[in-house]
């Protein structure tokens, strides 16, 4: 069964991603702090604003708008960059992530709410 289209149009976008096999990915406050740099760099070369985020050690999430309709573009980019530098600092090779991320397109004001209380709560 062939999986559902990502919605990718403007608009606001809760997105996770967790690490492969559950692994924890955020080892250190340096990993996260790179992670944030990286989700920074998009931020600026998406054209993105990102209104919350969380980083637990084996997943995130993000509240992120888009301005243009290049959410998988935006998204992609973080992963991979991140990727690049875990693997090269571990020492491994393979998949980081456990898939493609998801996300879901925030469709009112009151999912928007929810979902930003979510996020920080979630720790």
């Amino acid at each position: 069964m062939p999986r559902k289209p990502r919605v990718d149009i403007s608009g606001f976008h809760h997105v996770i991603n967790r690490g492969v096999n559950r692994e924890n990915i955020f080892l250190s406050d340096e990993d996260k702090k790179e992670f944030l740099h990286i989700v920074d760099m998009a931020r600026e070369n998406y054209h993105l604003t990102i209104h919350s985020f969380c980083i637990l050690d084996n997943h995130y999430h993000l509240l992120i708008e888009t301005h243009r309709d290049n959410l998988s573009l935006a998204v992609r980019y973080i992963n991979s960059q991140y990727a690049i530098y875990f693997n090269k600092k571990m020492q491994r090779i393979g998949p980081l992530w456990q898939g493609r991320f998801k996300s879901w397109y925030v469709h009112n004001d009151d999912y928007l709410w929810l979902l930003i209380r979510y996020i920080e709560m979630n720790p």
